[in-house]
């Protein structure tokens, strides 16, 4: 074992020292001349050919989900393993922090957009299935023991329903991601109140006012268009329903940052090679990050949207936000 980890920490020492060709000002295939903020959609000159960001790269609009659909399908069967790598198990803290902030309770109905492997949904129903026995242990310190009726139908409804009636639907574009998520449901024993749909968060296959919360973690840099996915959240949420966003962002302390940024282009796409075969993806998802607005621009977008109350809370110096609004 020990003489394995010292042969893959030599490989990734090796492979580290690639030629990533990467600038501050941006990289190959991003036209001159281009200075709109990050989040915005470039247009060229030709009348009607609207491009995007792909990465560093520039590509025309109708091409960006083709690419990023390959990427995690690519990725998938390896995505759980690299985020571990990547961020040295704090995504499993992030994660955590926002189903803590979100603090749901039983009977709420979640909707997880590219929600591919399930974390945020087994985090969800775990948490819902802990706050409903609290409350039957509360209930049992009060001397309001439920009868054997009730025991029943708790029961039951917990078997068809998940906890209490709370649903949890992982929406997701890529087939492969929602396949590796649907194995891991599997294996964990996990079924009761979950659900799987294809759908794209930019046009979510779902009614109006469905949802009690919307959550979307790590995947709304990689929509073409933000502004029309932070539109379809609205509409799928209940009045009163809740918005809630995990996304890399910018980080606010200088020397994190440097360190950050040179730990984000020179290992990453290593670990990627090394562990996923994939060295491209990787670096697709390192240049997103950059081209992914910043914390104060992203919280103005959600509110254009229409959300209110929309703050948002910075983890491991900025690192990653977690933004937060409400459907009024």
């Amino acid at each position: 074992m020990a003489a394995s980890m010292r042969l893959l920490f030599r490989r990734v020492i090796r492979l580290s020292h690639r030629n990533v060709n990467v600038t501050a000002a941006g990289g190959p295939g991003r036209p001159a001349g281009c200075w709109e903020p990050p989040s915005c959609r470039c247009f060229s000159e030709a009348a009607g050919d609207r491009s995007t960001h792909f990465g560093f790269e520039t590509v025309p609009e109708t091409e960006k989900a083709k690419r990023v659909y390959k990427v995690f399908e690519n990725v998938a069967q390896k995505y759980d393993t690299m985020n571990d790598a990547m961020s040295l198990g704090v995504h499993r803290l992030w994660k955590d922090t926002l189903l803590h902030v979100m603090h749901p309770q039983p009977g709420v109905r979640l909707l997880d957009v590219a929600g591919g492997t399930g974390d945020i949904a087994f985090r969800f129903l775990e948490y819902v299935r802990f706050q409903q026995e609290r409350q039957k242990r509360r209930a049992a310190r009060s001397m309001q023991a439920p009868s054997w009726q009730d025991i029943s139908n708790n029961y039951s409804t917990e078997e068809e329903d998940g906890p209490q009636g709370s649903r949890a639907v992982v929406c997701d574009i890529n087939k492969e991601m929602l396949r590796v998520g649907k194995q891991k449901a599997d294996g964990m024993g996990i079924s009761a109140g979950l659900s799987w749909v294809v759908g794209d968060a930019e046009e979510l296959p779902f009614d109006d006012d469905q949802f009690d919360i919307y959550t979307i973690a790590f995947g709304i840099r990689n929509v073409t268009h933000i502004d029309q996915a932070l539109q379809e959240a609205l509409r799928v949420l209940k009045p009163g329903g809740r918005f809630m966003c995990l996304e890399f962002s910018k980080v606010t302390h200088p020397v994190l940052a440097r360190l950050y940024d040179a730990y984000s282009f020179q290992m990453i796409p290593v670990l990627g090679e090394v562990i996923a075969g994939d060295w491209k993806s990787y670096q697709y998802l390192v240049e997103s990050i950059r081209k992914f607005p910043d914390q104060e621009e992203f919280k103005g977008m959600i509110e254009d949207a229409g959300f209110y109350s929309v703050k948002y809370y910075n983890l491991t110096g900025g690192v990653v936000a977690l933004h937060s609004g409400f459907k009024l």
